[in-house]
């Protein structure tokens, strides 16, 4: 006879708790037990329990292997027929055996009606690390039945593959959004479609009859870019800003309303939300109307190149592109005496912004009326000094000619605005279309999938990686079912429509490269290492420093050279299904489809987890900032752009703008897609306890540290911007793409 104690661990989610009885198997290397129960007088395995139990096993059955934990109703509840299956979310079991230290077994599952899970103690191992049968025969299972349920499909063709769901319904709660965020998204669509329709503009076709009309949607949520009073950004922002002493949000492996407690780094003391409100100033300086203020004045029309919604395309110009003929006599007001476009160009001041991937895409029809798109280039100019970023020329085609005139910022102000804003519109484009849809959600959805497939759960790069995976096969789903659909927001209300949409990301796909994906090398190609007042750049940087040392410390414990990369065969098979399925096996993109150096590897995770987080949130939480105010980022035109000077005004600039509802349509969803919903975790936050070994812990510590003083550091640099650059602060930054 054997005893062994037994410690269980229930979550705290809403709905977390149980009704279903509980038994265990325990698999050592001697053979098994039979099923052990584990069993109270009264209910077990309540929301938030930790309970222990003592089982007996008729044999010791020598090492444990493996615990596999069986769910099934109480006999009682099957007299009375079928029922709902009961959910129950295992967070942990702690096993302590006849001889020896506890073990302790990480879970953080769901399991749904009668059922079991198989778990392994925490160490984490590669695959040429294991060596019993049994423990060779669990990975091959567990990487067999989750290949069977999360399966590869082509949504349109030349995209990345994505997951073959077709609603949200179909998920396992594993990847389902909780209860608490599935019912904040919905309530806030409901609050934002009932307050533009009752300010009759959601049903509106028509044109705008005035700038100031647009106002009224300009007022439907504020925010500091927008003109917050309350210096907040987020709905949640309050909880998540950190004093300049560098606190840093804390929260339970399950908790699903936001953050529990707050922790300081340097002395380790730690304080509820109520206490933290008490310490002194914590909200960033007061913000203006900006965007709405500063829309029509160059220096914000081209500082949005480096820290607005799309800070990826700029790059220093060294020569004028032939299609481009820019004259020194055009840009001189700018220039000023005594230099020229030559002189210009080879002191590096000269920058340019290339939109020509949208030449000859398809458009949309709104209305019933079509829309246009054009495909601009950008010449802008860093003033000597340290001074602002100008726009010097703008051509709105690729084609130069008497029907494509090149506006300059002398030219009549209606002309000139005009201009501007074709670019933006084109910005709109390329930013939904490829950064944001294509960059961040479509690849991080190939990450997702490949490590749920290829990487069993006690594979160090699976403990890694699943911060980086949570909730984003929800959310993509769901932008499939509501968003990039026939007849969604995308087909109906915006310039490109679903079609053009998808033209755009079949182009990129063409040409997309590995390296636009690790921001120091896309900094260096495109030549804006040192160009003043790139936050963007200054604060990804901190941020891809941080995770490349922690992923190096990381691969360190694991792989103690390069042949153990080569060896693992998981990881191999891991980098194959995304370079297969995420670039359709095209060599030309530079992506690795195998892994050969521990250092190409620390390079690769970086750029998953970077672009996973970080990424995302400099490209996505600023889209209601940019575009709450239409006519800065207009995600459709209605009238063709304008092949000749002098024929612009005030009139003509609102009817090419886009209508009424198609423009309340949108700013709605860039809203909700502005907004995580609760539930967050931010990038450096680990509740869940996958990693066990000290290392790792350590390491995880270090980051966590490093990252709060990149924090400080960004929040002591905004104090002093009149618009301060928070995307990439390191609390602002969810660890995954959830919304």
């Amino acid at each position: 006879m054997a005893k062994y104690r037994v410690r269980v661990s229930t979550g705290e989610a809403f709905g977390a708790g149980t009704w279903d009885k509980m038994s265990i198997t325990i698999v050592g290397t001697q053979g098994e037990t039979p099923r052990l129960p584990l069993d109270h007088l009264g209910k077990e395995f309540t929301v938030g329990a930790e309970e222990d139990f003592e089982v007996k096993s008729p044999q010791d059955v020598g090492p444990v292997l493996l615990l596999r934990v069986h769910k099934a109703p109480p006999a009682l509840l099957l007299l009375l027929g079928p029922l709902a299956p009961d959910a129950w979310f295992c967070r942990s079991f702690q096993l302590t055996p006849p001889r020896g230290s506890p073990l302790r077994f990480p879970a953080y599952q769901w399991l749904e009606g009668a059922g079991s899970l198989v778990l392994r103690e925490g160490a984490a191992k590669v695959s040429w690390a294991d060596h019993h049968p049994k423990l060779q025969q669990q990975r091959r299972e567990e990487l067999q039945a989750r290949q069977e349920m999360y399966r590869w499909k082509t949504y349109q063709p030349g995209w990345p593959h994505c997951l073959d769901m077709e609603t949200v319904k179909d998920l396992d709660l594993n990847t389902k959004y909780s209860v608490v965020k599935s019912t904040n998204l919905y309530l806030r669509a409901q609050s934002a479609f009932a307050q533009l329709k009752i300010k009759g503009l959601l049903d509106r076709k028509g044109s705008w009859r005035s700038l100031s009309e647009m106002e009224m949607v300009l007022n439907f949520q504020k925010t500091p870019a927008t003109g917050d009073k309350s210096g907040s950004r987020r709905t949640s922002y309050e909880a998540l800003v950190v004093v300049r002493r560098g606190w840093w949000p804390q929260q339970s492996s399950d908790s699903r309303d936001g953050v529990d407690r707050w922790t300081c780094p340097q002395d380790g003391e730690s304080v509820g939300c109520d206490e933290k409100r008490k310490r002194g100033p914590q909200a960033l300086p007061q913000q203006p109307e900006y965007v709405f203020e500063h829309w029509q004045e160059d220096a914000f029309f081209a500082s949005q190149f480096l820290n607005g919604l799309n800070p990826v395309l700029i790059h220093r110009c060294r020569r004028l592109p032939e299609n481009f003929p820019v004259t020194d006599a055009m840009v001189a007001p700018v220039l000023g005496p005594g230099t020229s476009l030559q002189a210009e160009l080879e002191r590096g001041s000269l920058f340019l912004v290339d939109h020509g991937i949208l030449s000859g895409v398809r458009t949309n029809v709104i209305n019933g009326r079509p829309q246009f798109s054009a495909a601009p280039m950008t010449l802008l100019y860093q003033c000597p000094g340290h001074g602002p970023l100008l726009p010097l020329a703008i051509q709105l085609s690729q084609t130069p000619g008497p029907n494509s005139p090149i506006f300059l910022p002398s030219d009549d102000k209606w002309d000139w605005l005009l201009a501007k804003t074709w670019v933006r519109n084109a910005d709109f484009s390329v930013h939904e279309a490829l950064t944001h849809l294509l960059q961040t959600h479509l690849l991080s959805e190939v990450f997702v999938l490949a490590t749920l497939r290829q990487l069993p759960r006690c594979h160090p790069l699976f403990k890694l990686l699943v911060p980086h995976t949570r909730y984003t096969l929800h959310i993509n789903t769901l932008a499939r079912e509501l968003l990039i659909t026939p007849k969604r927001v995308v087909d109906r209300s915006t310039g490109l429509g679903l079609r053009g949409f998808s033209e755009l990301i079949q182009r990129s796909m063409e040409q997309l490269n590995y390296s636009v994906l690790c921001l120091p090398e896309d900094i260096r190609a495109r030549g804006v290492e040192d160009i003043p007042g790139y936050y963007y750049r200054d604060d990804g940087m901190q941020i891809w420093g941080a995770v490349e040392h922690f992923v190096s410390e990381i691969i360190g414990i694991y792989y103690p050279s390069d042949v153990s990369v080569r060896d693992d065969s998981e990881l191999q098979a891991w980098v194959w299904e995304i370079f297969s399925k995420g670039f359709l096996g095209r060599e030309s993109s530079g992506l690795p489809s195998s892994l050969e150096t521990r250092e190409a590897l620390v390079q690769y995770v970086t750029m998953v987890i970077f672009n996973c987080s970080a990424k995302h949130s400099a490209v996505g939480s600023g889209q209601f900032d940019y575009c709450a105010w239409m006519p800065n980022l207009p995600p459709s035109m209605q009238l063709p752009p304008p092949t000749s000077k002098g024929q612009a005004s005030l009139e003509g600039f609102i009817a090419t703008l886009p209508p009424v509802n198609a423009s309340c349509d949108v700013i709605i969803a860039l809203w909700l897609l502005s907004k995580e919903p609760g539930d967050q975790r931010p990038l450096g936050t680990y509740p869940e306890e996958h990693f066990t070994e000290e290392a790792s812990r350590q390491s995880i510590a270090a980051f966590q540290s490093h990252l709060a003083q990149i924090s400080q550091d960004i929040r002591v640099r905004n104090q002093g911007l009149v618009l301060p650059y928070t995307y990439l602060d390191p609390p602002l930054i969810e660890s995954s793409i959830s919304i």
